[in-house]
């Protein structure tokens, strides 16, 4: 095994072959580990659940590209609550089918395992059934995917009982095609004493145990979407109310730990939990804002996204996610600090595209932790994103400058009133001054004089009751 340094992007087309020594080496990655103290000595072993190993397969790209996405893994392993030990990858063409590095490197790897005392690997993709299985008969610890780490995770943070239901339903839709049966698990399900134990009416073929698993699964799956369905009507009522109020709607959308919480605090003084951490918050927050016209819009912070999001979540948080897709206005959060901020952006866009009716709302790109940020890649994202901005949610620096940019790209209010209102319909006022832009207001004798731009419903309920002023006498 060598320490890891560059290598060009593969291209197998014109090379036709890869270098003898990426063939042959699994390359450690450094800076991965996580253990604090010497554990060569005999009396410095000891019994600690989830000490991992990490193991990717470097298909494409660059060396850099291969090594932020395992650092990226070492994040959600130690997010977990894991102990990484050591990282490693392995350079090929494509992920092998049966023990996904390779039966060789296997080998390598389990003894990478035996000799660092790990109780766990991790693999930085997500692998079939059987690439777990063989994988696992190999180094002889426990194996978990990307996946299934990133399932973990959900799990420990989901609070809310939607949350729950939703990380449920997409772990057992994970762990469907992945349940195995040992020993006993595999004997028939059969009943009574009777015709030398198999019971009578039991001497067919019957029903596994694992199939039986199967079965309660599926019907756990379609009582968990039941619960989901009836759970998302509240959400579905409240967003009902706000679209006929029209009151636009803005929504917080970007990679996980860019700072979206963040930025909800500092706009709006939410108290939404902000934590270092990669999904912290999973559930949807909804608060009103205001731009500095004092025009109302409202503003929700959405779950982070990460590269290769499990398709079973993004199933799963579907009705969260609808929040993104029936937005006027997206807010795409990045970590500007990050080492990869463009793949980000590429990863956040990816999920977007997956949200019905996503592509088609305005962005804009913020650029945040401008304080931790370095110039040039600040200065690299803003020429190649038009929309972007450059904001510290920790600071407060930008923030002034993104509510201006917010109330540029709010759809417009394009009715113009100027009308005398009964002062008994004092609630119209009141709604100008929270859905719209109050130019004037001037009480006289027979009610108050209303100058202000409002949004289509608004303007029809003052012309109803309204007098224009040029008729007042």
């Amino acid at each position: 095994m060598t320490f890891m340094h560059e290598y060009p992007a593969l291209d197998p087309i014109e090379t036709g072959d890869m270098d003898l020594e990426d063939r042959q080496a699994l390359r450690r990655v450094a800076g991965l580990s996580t253990e604090l103290q010497d554990v060569t000595e005999v009396e410095y072993r000891q019994l600690r659940l989830e000490r991992v190993v990490l193991v990717g397969v470097w298909t494409s790209g660059t060396a850099e590209d291969a090594e932020n996405s395992l650092r990226e893994l070492k994040l959600l392993a130690e997010t977990a609550g894991s102990q990484v030990l050591d990282g490693l990858i392995q350079r090929r063409q494509k992920p092998d089918p049966a023990t996904y590095i390779g039966a060789g490197k296997a080998l390598e790897l389990r003894d990478v395992v035996e000799a660092t005392g790990a109780d766990t690997v991790i693999c930085d993709g997500e692998l079939t059934p059987g690439q777990l299985r063989q994988l696992e008969d190999v180094v002889k610890v426990k194996v978990i995917d990307r996946t299934a780490l990133i399932l973990d995770i959900f799990a420990q943070h989901a609070k809310s009982r939607e949350g729950k239901a939703q990380v449920e339903l997409a772990q057992l839709s994970y762990l469907l095609p992945r349940l195995r049966g040992w020993g006993g698990n595999l004997s028939r399900q059969v009943g009574g004493r009777a015709a030398g134990g198999v019971g009578i009416g039991g001497r067919g073929p019957g029903e596994t145990k694992i199939e039986l698993d199967r079965r309660r699964i599926r019907e756990r799956m379609s009582k968990l979407r039941r619960q989901i369905s009836g759970m998302s009507t509240s959400r579905e009522t409240m967003r009902y109310r706000r679209q006929r109020r029209e009151i636009p709607a803005v929504a917080i959308a970007g990679y996980t730990n860019a700072g979206k919480s963040s930025l909800l605090n500092r706009v709006t003084g939410a108290g939404v939990l902000v934590e270092d951490a990669l999904f912290a918050t999973l559930d949807p927050t909804v608060r009103r804002a205001r731009t500095p016209e004092g025009r109302l819009f409202t503003i929700a912070d959405t779950v982070g996204f990460v590269r290769h999001l499990p398709h079973q979540l993004v199933e799963a948080f579907r009705s969260t996610l609808e929040e993104v897709g029936d937005a006027d206005l997206i807010l795409h959060v990045v970590d500007g600090s990050h080492p990869d901020p463009e793949g980000q952006i590429a990863a956040v866009r990816e999920v977007l595209r997956d949200i019905d009716g996503a592509s088609d709302i305005p962005e804009i790109v913020v650029i945040n932790k401008a304080d931790a940020a370095d110039q040039d890649v600040l200065d690299r994202i803003t020429r190649r994103e038009r929309d972007s901005i450059v904001v510290s949610a920790r600071t407060g620096q930008g923030i002034s400058e993104l509510m201006r940019l917010i109330e540029e790209r709010l759809p417009r209010l394009d009715h113009e009133v100027h009308l005398l209102v009964p002062y008994d319909r004092g609630d119209l006022i009141s709604r100008a001054h929270k859905e719209g832009e109050v130019l004037s207001v001037e009480h006289v004798e027979d009610g108050t004089i209303l100058h202000a731009r409002v949004l289509p419903s608004l303007s029809q309920e003052l012309l109803r009751v309204g007098k224009p002023v040029e008729r007042v006498s």
